[in-house]
């Protein structure tokens, strides 16, 4: 009768040990994933423009940090509408973090994530990188006077990192 409450002990040990290091396991990769973006940045990104994508500039704006209160999702720099294309100036950056991308949306002074989800925004793709100069083509049909705010959001979490009001020239 001794040995089988040891034999219960050890399976007992062995069941915490494989469920802590299961639990262990996928806490690290998650942590991996949000860290990467941090330790492992993609390089400054240095689009510039052709003399056809530099028509008359049609808007100017800058991107601002929408909550003062928060140190993580925050932005600069400035953005220029062309007829057919959003140049991300060379000052352009933005915290880092994963799945950013630019947003076209028909809705003046964003400041908070909801008013982005309430909209038909225009994603115009994937940010390449959080600091640099940045060129993303604009589709055909956008009547770009309808879109008064360029943001940038993270589509992971559904957050508003960064937004920028335009001026029409």
């Amino acid at each position: 009768m001794a040995r089988r409450p040891k034999i219960r002990g050890i399976w007992r040990t062995l069941a915490v040990f494989l469920f802590g290091g299961v639990l262990g396991t996928g806490f690290g990769v998650a942590l991996g994933f949000f860290l990467f973006p941090y330790v492992f940045p993609p390089p400054e990104s240095m689009d510039t423009l052709t003399e056809t994508e530099r028509t008359a500039v049609v808007a100017r704006g800058a991107f601002i940090q929408a909550n003062a209160s928060d140190p993580v999702h925050y932005g600069k720099g400035g953005v220029t509408l062309y007829q057919r294309t959003v140049f991300l100036e060379p000052g352009f950056e933005v915290g880092p973090g994963p799945d950013y991308h630019v947003f076209l949306v028909p809705k003046p002074t964003i400041r908070e994530s909801g008013a982005v989800k309430e909209t038909m925004f225009v994603d115009l793709g994937r940010l390449r990188s959080f600091k640099g100069s940045q060129k993303y083509a604009i589709p055909n049909g956008i009547d770009l006077k309808r879109y008064p705010s360029v943001v940038i959001w993270c589509a992971e979490f559904g957050v508003l990192i960064s937004p920028a009001d335009l001026k029409f020239q």
